[in-house]
């Protein structure tokens, strides 16, 4: 909602019984739609929507019309409540609402039962038939209302992706992110007001060109990329240390790699991770899939601070960093689906809390690397079960005119899944 890429409306009506029916209106607009959808749209006693909506709208002596509230979650559930009783509430919405639209975040709030979706063509679809890319061939993102760093996820070379754009300036942010990733090269077409009278578009052999501003774009678009940089790093756990900032505190690649394994990403699940340090777990756990989400709790404010930082340059910019000391720390969190501990593991109740807080399917990760864990994770092993393994790591490096192996420090695991 919000995105002029999403250049189609739909119409939300709330029934009598409560269920909100949300119906998608072409770009042609209010004349686009059936006699009765009209009918019913200028029989409603309330219409809610943004300004630039309500605005197609012809005049209705008597009907009571609302804007959408900003921001919008925080202020959706007050809205709705104010509108309770009226009679016939119909709400105006951008694009196909399932796409970066209004029915998403009512389903949410209002629970699946209570929305029925009658869609129009998307505007993912319109640019996907004016670029000629089949819908295998190319990612989705939309930064509509969100961080241009979730774009960095999905850079790799010759990957193809179109982005749902927030405004007209949304063309020279991707631009000045493309250039910064070492994606300036990029192939970038922006297309406007898709499936209107006025739709326009603009073809760019190289993104950076867009980097300085200087060129408008209408404020409804959709930008398609056609990748060219250097690889950042696959979505399987295990990124080269370098591509994190850190001071040391660092899960190492090959003990991320394994602590992943047994901590099992999965689509829409949460993950903590406890004494987070650079936060490379909770990184790549988000990394997996786009609906994973993680909360990192760090004592070190420096440390929290770069763990953000991180977390944006790696395309995950919606990690929670929760600065603070565990077992305290995790009061009030959101539930976990699996938790990771790289740090503290031998304070007075962190493993307890821990515990505590996984529900049946859970999984739990902790590291150590002295002998005060390791004799806890052997105890905790003993009572609970799972799985305890010792992991060395050793690298070649020159000893000499030679070359020979570089042990690092051996960390003991712990893994258990309830």
């Amino acid at each position: 909602m919000g995105s002029w890429g999403t250049s189609r409306l739909a119409v939300l009506t709330i029934a009598s019984a409560g269920v909100i029916t949300v119906v998608g209106l072409g770009a042609d607009g209010w004349g686009g739609l059936s006699a009765s959808v009209r009918a019913r749209v200028e029989g409603a006693g309330t219409v809610l929507g943004g300004r630039r909506h309500l605005g197609l709208l012809p005049d209705v002596p008597g009907q009571r019309r609302e804007p959408w509230p900003s921001p919008l979650r925080e202020g959706l559930p007050r809205l709705i409540a104010s509108v309770d009783g009226d009679r016939d509430v119909v709400a105006l919405a951008s694009g196909d609402p399932l796409v970066s639209g209004v029915a998403t975040t009512l389903i949410e709030l209002l629970g699946r039962d209570q929305v029925e979706v009658v869609p129009a063509v998307s505007s993912v679809s319109l640019a996907r038939a004016a670029m000629r890319w089949p819908d295998e061939s190319c990612a989705v993102v939309s930064l509509v209302g969100r961080d241009v760093s979730l774009l960095r996820r999905e850079l790799a070379p010759g990957r193809r992706v179109l982005v749902l754009s927030s405004d007209e300036e949304t063309p020279h942010e991707v631009a000045r992110l493309l250039v910064d990733s070492g994606y300036g090269d990029s192939a970038l077409t922006v297309l406007g007001e898709l499936g209107g009278a006025g739709q326009v578009s603009a073809s760019f052999d190289r993104a950076s060109v867009l980097a300085d501003g200087g060129i408008d774009f209408p404020r409804l678009n959709i930008i398609a990329l056609e990748c060219t940089g250097p690889m950042v790093g696959g979505w399987v756990a295990g990124l080269p240390d370098d591509a994190f900032e850190h001071d040391g505190q660092l899960t190492k690649r090959d003990l991320r790699a394994s602590a992943l394994a047994r901590l099992c990403p999965t689509p829409g699940e949460h993950l903590w991770d406890v004494g987070a340090g650079a936060g490379s777990i909770g990184i790549e756990w988000m990394r997996a899939h786009r609906s994973c989400t993680t909360t990192a709790v760090e004592a070190d404010a420096e440390r929290a601070a770069r763990i953000g930082r991180n977390a944006a340059r790696l395309g995950v910019p919606g990690l929670v960093v929760v600065t603070g000391r565990a077992p305290d720390a995790l009061t009030g969190l959101r539930p976990p689906d699996a938790i990771f501990v790289g740090g503290g593991a031998t304070r007075a109740g962190v493993i307890d809390a821990c515990l505590a807080a996984l529900r049946p399917g859970g999984r739990l990760v902790v590291h150590g690397v002295t002998l005060e864990t390791e004799h806890l994770l052997g105890r905790l092993y003993g009572e609970h079960g799972g799985e305890l393994t010792r992991i060395t790591v050793e690298t070649a490096a020159p000893i000499g005119g030679f070359t020979g192996w570089t042990p690092a420090r051996a960390v003991t695991q712990w893994s258990l899944s309830l």
